[in-house]
């Protein structure tokens, strides 16, 4: 039974922050919680992104929620505009705006330990105006990128007199046609909207490249009528896409690739991006590090329209930003109407976004800088953090569905707030020793790992720390965060809670005995019965006891 007096404080509508409340409502019959989020809607990274051709990298259907998923996607790679517009149909149906407090960003959450209960201070982004609340449970979905990042250490960036904006800040009134357009960048998202910005003639595109990156092929395919009618009328059909999927992802995270068969994919990636690419471009496109350093582009038609006459690219370097346009380390000025950002997002290794304290004046700022950068038990509790939760913490990241690996915290998170909202627990924290050793094993397999052989924004100050991925297979992320290891936290007001569980235990310990008893003369075949007869009264009997292992 939940104690409806009991709050929980979700920081954050984006996909966690969404499939946090659905799980709340749908799972535990929970209604008693606050969404915090900065901006004017729902959806996260799909309300920001609004820039031309943006879409998900993982097949849409493994990107999606496993209690909703959507039979009518119209491609293999959901696009933007309908991803957002899953987000808020299903904001809509499990009734979630009344929860959620829009243009309010979260500045502090402080434990109280006396009450066992977070003071949490929030300011209206538009007015100024500072609110307090309580919660007896705070859950973190502000993701892992979530402040654009402006090259500031480029001379000249507010000079510049014409357009310029982060491509996470795309204008909607912004018209191109017959501009000179300079793109800063070509990681991510700059590859998936240039072939946007270019494919009209009149736009001149100079994408201005640091630092080459892998591609591999990741083409959109169209799904056909049959295709979705099946999925939406073929019982476990779209389960068994889904299943695919993510083998597909994980299964060479399940095996050790030798050195030779890492030789083998560079190769391979070398010589698609070669096949692709113009050849005057040869001598620049190929990475210095090894693939799966940094972030793998998924090519869905950048390399092939690197052949249009009004797209170069620029591998010179900036010198500085003037206010008609940019300067190159070789000298040469080129004028420009517009300049887009596709320079990535600020990690957290700079700062976690708010003020949260807890026991013995602990930070979860002041804990990432004492263990050398972001640092979390299984990606989701902090020690001497009671009752607060990440999603998508430090070291989550994996190539396949982050949509998944949030899905995961979901059920790991509500086994532990669920005793404590029906008023049996006070709260959980997570000791240090078992954070201790996890992470110890978490560094110590990146430490052997591609990830330390390049400069990167996933490692502190860019050398150091590894505090993004998530070395193994996306299943053991789900086998070791299937259910909390109780003796790995410390539960204050649990006597209750702790007897129920110990009497639980006993009983279905008792259970197990009596039905192994009654049973044994017919498992044993002592008794004077034929095979088929010991095995109905056996039926019988688990029938009759329901017993759940």
């Amino acid at each position: 039974m939940i104690d409806f007096q009991r709050r929980v404080a979700i920081i954050g509508a984006g996909v966690g922050g969404l499939s946090q409340a659905i799980a709340l409502k749908t799972k535990l019959g929970f209604h008693d919680f606050t969404i915090f989020e900065k901006a004017s809607e729902v959806g996260g990274v799909w309300r920001a992104n609004t820039y031309p051709g943006c879409s998900s990298d993982v097949q849409i259907h493994w990107y999606s929620l496993s209690s909703d998923l959507y039979p009518y996607w119209n491609k293999s790679h959901g696009l933007q505009p309908e991803i957002q517009a899953y987000w808020i149909d299903l904001s809509k149906k499990y009734n979630l705006y009344p929860h959620i407090v829009f243009n309010t960003k979260v500045l502090s959450a402080e434990w109280d330990d006396a009450k066992q209960q977070y003071i949490i201070v929030a300011e209206d982004v538009l007015s100024g105006k500072r609110i307090s609340s309580v919660a007896h449970v705070v859950i973190s979905a502000v993701g892992n990128l979530e402040a654009p990042r402006i090259p500031y250490e480029i001379s000249g960036v507010g000079k510049f007199r014409g357009v310029s904006f982060h491509s996470a800040q795309w204008p909607g009134s912004i018209d191109l046609r017959n501009k000179r357009v300079a793109v800063i960048g070509n990681a991510s998202s700059g590859a998936q909207f240039v072939p946007s910005v270019s494919e009209d003639p009149s736009v001149e595109v100079v994408n201005f490249i640091r630092t080459p990156t892998w591609f591999n092929s990741r083409p959109h395919i169209p799904y056909s009528d049959t295709e979705k009618w099946i999925f939406a009328n073929i019982p476990l059909a779209m389960r068994l896409h889904r299943a695919w999927i993510m083998f597909w992802f994980d299964f060479p995270s399940l095996v050790r690739q030798s050195d030779k068969n890492l030789k083998k994919r560079r190769e391979a990636m070398t010589k698609y991006i070669l096949d692709k690419a113009p050849s005057k471009y040869h001598d620049h496109m190929i990475p210095d590090y090894p693939p799966g350093c940094k972030r793998t582009v998924a090519n869905n038609g950048f390399l092939d329209v690197l052949h249009r006459p009004n797209l170069t690219l620029n591998f010179d370097g900036i010198d500085n930003i003037a206010e008609n346009g940019i300067i190159t380390k070789t000298g040469e000025t080129l004028p420009f109407d517009v300049i887009v950002y596709a320079t990535g997002f600020i990690g957290k290794q700079d700062r976690y976004p708010m003020h949260v304290r807890g026991l013995n004046e602990t930070t979860i700022q002041g804990y990432y800088d004492a263990h050398g950068g972001p640092t979390a038990y299984l990606g989701t509790s902090v020690p001497d953090i009671p009752n607060f939760y990440l999603l998508a913490g430090p070291n989550t990241v994996t190539p396949t569905s982050s949509l998944f690996v949030e899905e995961v915290q979901i059920g790991y998170i509500l086994q532990l707030i669920e005793p404590v909202l029906s008023g049996s627990v006070s709260s959980f924290t997570v000791k240090a020793s078992p954070t201790d050793a996890y992470n110890a094993k978490v560094q110590g397999r990146l430490s052997r790992s591609v990830f330390v052989q390049c400069y990167s924004w996933a490692r502190t100050n860019g050398t150091g720390k590894v505090f993004n991925v998530f070395p193994w297979a996306v299943t053991l992320w789900w086998w070791w965060l299937r259910k909390p290891n109780q003796d790995h936290y410390v539960a204050v007001g649990a006597e209750k809670w702790v007897w129920a569980k110990r009497r639980k235990a006993v009983k279905n310990s008792l259970k197990c005995a009596a039905v192994l008893t009654l049973l044994w003369p017919y498992i044993s075949g002592s008794a004077q019965t034929t095979w088929w007869e010991r095995l109905s009264v056996a039926c019988d009997y688990l029938s009759k006891f329901s017993l759940r292992l």
